[in-house]
C-alpha cells in the first residue's frame, strides 16, 4: 500500500469510529481499520486494566482461532507476561522517545510471550503499537499477519504508531463518557483503584470469608523517601515516584488472580487478595520490596500484610485488617526492613495493633497517630 493508500486507510479508520453509535462499535471499527490499514489478518485491541494488573482484550478481528472470540467475556493477560508495557515503554519514554510500535515475529528473541502465542495461533508476525490516552499508557493495538505472509517491518512499525494515535482519538470520546463513572473508584494520578473501592472489595471479601472461609488479605505498602523526592527534585518527580511504583505494584498484583491494586493517598498504597493463600501474598510483596528497591527515585518502601490465611485472630471487619496491616507496616518502617512484616507470623504486631485500638478505636488516622 503506497502512501496514498496509507492516508485513505488513516481517513477511512478515523471516520468509521466517528461513524460508531456505541463503544463496542467504535472499538471494533478501530481494529478493523488498523487491520485494513497494515494488511494484517487479525487484529486485537486491549486495555490495561492497572486495578487489576491485567491487558484485557476488548476485541478480536479478522481471521480468528479457536478461542478467540470477537468480544471476549473476560479474555486477560497478566501484564507481567507482557511487561513491554509497564517496563519497556517508559524506558524508552524516559529517554526522550515518544510511544512507538514495535514489532514481534515467532522466530524472533525478545524477551516474554508474544512469540510463543504467534506460533501457538499460526501466525509468523505481529506489530504492537502502544495506546496512549492523556499522557499515559491506555492499551494497545494488536495486528499480526498469518504464517507465510510477509513479515512486518520498521515501516509498518511507524505505520502502526500513528494509526495507535487515531484510534486513540477515536477512543477519547468514549473516555469522557465513563469518566464520571470511573473517577468515583479511580485514583486520579496512577490509575489505581482508590480508598472507596478498596473498602467495598474488602466488605464484599469478608463477607464471602465468613460464609465460604476463603482467604482475604491485605498488603499496605508506604513509600520511602517521596519527601525527599519532593523537596530536592520537585513534586513532578515525586508524581513520577507515585506513578512507577503504582506500575510495580500493578505489575506483581497481576500475580494474584482476582487482587486489586489500590493508591490509599499520599504515599500510601495497598494490594487486596481474595483467594491466594497467605504464603502467596507474602511472596508477592516481597517482590514489591525488590522492584521498589529498584526503581531509580525514592528509598524503597514498607510492607506490612494481615491475612486471614494466618494465625491474627477473628477478622470481622475491614477496620481491623486495616490496624493489623497498619501496624506491620509500622514495624516494617521502623525498622527499614527490606522485606515485609507480617502480622500473626510476628506475635508482637497483633498485640500492638489490638493494644493501640483499645486506647483509640475509631478512625484509621488517629490510630496510626497512636502507633
Amino acid at each position: 500500500m503506497g502512501v496514498d493508500g496509507r492516508l485513505r486507510a488513516v481517513v477511512g479508520l478515523a471516520q468509521a469510529m466517528a461513524a460508531a453509535c456505541a463503544p463496542r462499535d467504535s472499538v471494533r471499527a478501530a481494529a478493523r481499520g488498523a487491520r485494513v490499514a497494515l494488511d494484517g489478518s487479525f487484529a486485537a485491541i486491549s486495555a490495561w486494566e492497572r486495578e487489576r494488573g491485567r491487558l484485557r482484550v476488548l476485541v478480536n478481528e479478522g481471521e480468528r482461532r479457536a478461542g478467540e472470540e470477537e468480544f471476549p467475556e473476560d479474555e486477560s493477560y497478566p501484564v507481567h507476561d507482557f511487561p513491554e508495557i509497564t517496563e519497556f515503554l517508559h524506558e524508552l519514554w524516559v529517554g526522550g522517545g515518544g510511544p512507538h510500535a514495535w514489532v514481534e515475529s515467532a522466530v524472533g528473541d525478545r524477551p516474554g510471550r508474544r512469540g510463543e502465542a504467534l506460533r501457538r495461533r499460526g501466525r509468523g508476525t505481529c506489530v504492537v503499537a502502544p495506546i496512549v490516552l492523556s499522557g499515559r499508557a491506555w492499551g494497545e493495538l494488536y495486528v499480526a499477519r498469518d504464517e507465510g505472509l510477509p513479515d512486518f517491518d520498521e515501516g509498518d512499525a511507524d505505520f502502526a504508531t500513528v494509526l495507535a494515535a487515531v484510534v486513540a482519538a477515536g477512543l477519547a470520546q468514549n473516555e469522557r463518557l465513563e469518566e464520571a463513572r470511573r473517577l468515583a473508584f479511580t485514583d486520579p494520578l496512577t490509575g489505581l483503584a482508590n480508598r472507596r473501592a478498596v473498602d467495598m472489595r474488602l466488605d464484599g471479601a469478608l463477607e464471602e470469608h465468613r460464609r465460604t472461609g476463603v482467604v482475604v488479605s491485605l498488603v499496605v505498602c508506604d513509600l520511602n523517601g517521596l519527601k525527599t523526592v519532593n523537596d530536592t527534585l520537585g513534586h513532578a518527580m515525586g508524581d513520577r515516584l507515585l506513578e512507577r511504583f503504582g506500575s510495580v505494584l500493578s505489575l506483581c498484583g497481576a500475580m494474584l488472580p482476582g487482587s486489586l491494586v489500590a493508591r490509599l493517598g499520599g504515599d500510601e498504597f495497598c494490594l487486596v487478595g481474595v483467594g491466594p493463600t497467605a504464603d502467596e501474598i507474602v511472596r508477592v510483596t516481597e517482590e514489591v520490596c525488590t522492584r521498589a528497591a529498584e526503581l531509580e527515585l525514592g528509598e524503597g518502601v514498607a510492607c506490612g500484610v494481615a491475612s486471614t490465611g494466618d494465625p491474627i485472630g477473628l477478622v470481622k471487619s475491614s477496620r481491623r485488617l486495616f490496624r493489623l496491616a497498619d501496624a506491620a507496616q509500622y514495624k516494617a518502617k521502623a525498622a527499614r526492613s527490606p522485606k515485609p512484616v507480617v502480622a500473626g507470623r510476628d506475635t508482637a504486631v497483633v498485640r500492638l495493633a489490638d493494644a493501640a485500638a483499645e486506647e483509640a478505636p475509631g478512625e484509621r488516622r488517629r490510630f496510626r497517630g497512636r502507633l
